[in-house]
């Protein structure tokens, strides 16, 4: 793909950025699997997430949010001992605690995404920006995301952790103008 955003320069990041990044998704099991991810990825790069989604999805059972409430210290060392993964003990017992949260959500509001996109109204934001300098790394739909995700137990969930959230999973959509997938993202909804 030629003009594509330049954070996706590595073969590795094509595929996610020309199918997945910036696209509408309303699965609460895919929400919740970003929500986890995007988590995992504080302090690092999202390469690497990529390069261990795959282990991730089989450590934690395809992001069964229920399941994952369940788990017990057992189960967390298992996943501290899962070479695969990103092995830090406090975004592991993250994990655990935001899946319970993430049921708490869904229990109160129907579905976890009727309650994430309810920050932007229910709408992707469209960002027509020309240079990757122009993406912010929060806005005030990401810190009230944050402030209200933390208000409801969940960890790791800091505002440029929810802003990089809201842009892969097509809350928002940051790709460049000069980007192919800028316009087939602003079609979606």
């Amino acid at each position: 793909m030629q003009n594509r955003c330049p954070w996706a320069e590595a073969e590795l990041q094509h595929h996610y950025h020309d199918t997945e990044w910036g696209v509408p998704s309303h699965d609460d099991r895919h929400l919740f699997e970003m929500l986890i991810l995007e988590g995992a990825q504080a302090g690092l790069s999202w390469a690497t997430i990529l390069k261990k989604r795959e282990n991730y999805r089989a450590a934690y059972h395809g992001f069964a949010g229920a399941r994952i409430a369940r788990y017990t210290a057992k189960d967390q060392a298992r996943l501290l001992a899962n070479a695969g993964i990103v092995r830090n003990r406090l975004k592991v017992a993250a994990s655990v605690l935001n899946a319970r949260a993430f049921l708490a959500v869904q229990a109160e509001f129907g579905s976890f995404h009727r309650y994430l996109w309810q920050f932007v109204g229910g709408r992707p934001i469209q960002h027509n920006l020309k240079r990757s300098a122009q993406i912010p790394v929060s806005t005030a739909e990401s810190d009230a995301m944050s402030q209200d995700l933390k208000l409801r137990g969940f960890k790791f969930v800091g505002t440029t952790i929810c802003y990089a959230f809201m842009q892969a999973t097509g809350m928002v959509n940051d790709h460049l103008v000069t980007c192919p997938r800028h316009q087939a993202c602003a079609k979606l909804v």
